[in-house]
């Protein structure tokens, strides 16, 4: 794909789609979905799950790959033509039921990763208490329907673990990404810019071929409070959401300041403190803050910016987190669209935004593909949830052995560059759990 000229179709059926969702009677133990993850092929499984509730999904339906600028707004005018083919069956009208699109995009849109829609046949999910599958096939499709327990037994191939695994490093080595750090160190205090987010990767290799579904199921067991995600080879479990939208409502999770957690309740607690005061940590997380709440404003009649952050407590480190929200002006702008004006946050990029993309694209020495990016789900009624593509890995669609970890950090004027390499290493102990057996 030419990252310079979107190409908003890819493959889509020819003719029309019906899409079918029901209700799953959840005390029936033929018809309980259990856990979610539980139910997905090792082959492009679609993931997005928090705390037992979620979406998954298989089979590839359509796809609908874009690249460049606009690439959203792309993906969302090729979704919209589709849908229009679509006679659509919904016995349960809630936030993700009737047809529904997995979503990966760049975070950068002069990356040759570009973003994917990806249609699913078969979409499971539940909500509370609340259960559903959906089905979507070709209108002219004579092709036996698959009983409901088949659908729910796809996943019932054994999950494999990737056996030992061995790292190496990525674009850069530790020691040249420190020197890195310490440029923009330099140019902040120079005030070229006011902050700016540096990624790094980690290759790693397994054993065996790595079985996503492992990954899942560890990132969801540890890490129940994030989205555990999987879409077109991206995966991970973030703790960041860019954006939910849902009838009307609109709310951003901004995380930004980290400190390492240590594993004891007394000391923790007492980094928690010292996060929740530390003028760095607060000056960063004002400028995530602030950017999300300026690319929510024109799409709002009210906005609501709690005035001090939260500490978000992980398993791994701890956060300053926001909760922004707000009501949508009618008629209601889509998920997408929202995504679309709000990534990239200075929360994964930098403040003034576009001169922190600039220097990332001169000093980062890294194609993040979509790492960093928007990942979520968006449903028929524009209604979705995004979030930032954070604590996660590309899979090698070439070599089943082979995955690039990330991690990133905030740098501005008071940041000490061996301080923002551990922050790294801690960001990347989810994945590395991940691969874990």
């Amino acid at each position: 794909m030419n990252a310079n000229q979107p190409t908003p179709v890819a493959h889509v059926p020819a003719g029309r789609v019906v899409a079918r969702t029901t209700p799953l009677d959840l005390p029936d133990a033929a018809t309980d979905p259990g856990a979610l993850l539980d139910l997905l092929p090792a082959d492009s499984p679609l993931s997005w799950v928090r705390r037992g509730d979620g979406i998954v999904a298989w089979g590839e339906l359509a796809r609908i790959e874009v690249g460049g600028d606009g690439q959203f707004a792309h993906a969302e005018q090729a979704w919209t033509r589709l849908l229009r083919t679509m006679t659509v069956h919904d016995d349960v009208r809630a936030p993700g039921t009737g047809p529904v699109a997995f979503g990966s995009f760049s975070f950068d849109p002069a990356s040759p990763a570009g973003g994917t829609l990806v249609v699913p046949r078969v979409v499971v999910g539940r909500r509370g208490p609340l259960a559903w599958v959906t089905t979507l096939a070709e209108e002219d499709d004579d092709a036996p329907r698959p009983t409901l327990a088949e659908l729910l037994r796809v996943g019932a191939a054994p999950v494999t673990s990737p056996g030992p695994v061995t790292y190496t490093d990525g674009s850069l080595t530790p020691e040249a990404w420190l020197d890195v750090v310490a440029d923009a160190v330099a140019r902040i205090r120079d005030g070229a810019v006011d902050k700016v987010v540096l990624a790094r990767d980690v290759r790693a290799r397994t054993t065996r071929p790595v079985d996503p579904r492992h990954l899942l199921a560890r990132l969801a067991e540890r890490f129940a409070g994030c989205w555990t995600f999987s879409v077109d080879g991206l995966v991970g479990a973030t703790p960041e959401l860019l954006v939910r939208s849902e009838k009307g409502l609109v709310i951003s999770r901004v995380l930004a300041g980290t400190v390492r957690r240590t594993g004891d309740d007394d000391a923790d607690l007492a980094r928690a403190a010292h996060l929740s005061h530390s003028s760095k940590d607060l000056e960063e997380h004002e400028y995530a803050v602030s950017s999300v709440a300026q690319a929510l404003t024109p799409f709002c009649t009210s906005t609501n910016v709690p005035e001090t952050p939260f500490v978000l407590h992980l398993p791994n480190v701890l956060h300053l987190a926001t909760d922004v929200t707000g009501v949508l002006a009618p008629p209601g702008a889509s998920s997408l669209a929202l995504a679309d004006a709000l990534a990239p946050t200075a929360a994964v990029c930098g403040t003034p935004t576009a001169v922190a993309r600039d220097l990332i694209r001169e000093i980062e020495h890294l194609d993040r593909a979509r790492y960093a990016g928007a990942v979520g789900w968006l449903g028929a009624d524009g209604d979705g949830e995004w979030g930032i593509g954070l604590r996660s890995a590309e899979l090698d669609p070439e070599d089943p052995h082979e995955l690039r970890l990330f991690a990133g950090c905030g740098i501005v004027a008071a940041s000490v560059p061996d301080d923002e390499l551990a922050e790294t290493e801690a960001k990347l102990e989810p994945m590395r759990y991940a691969l874990g057996g």
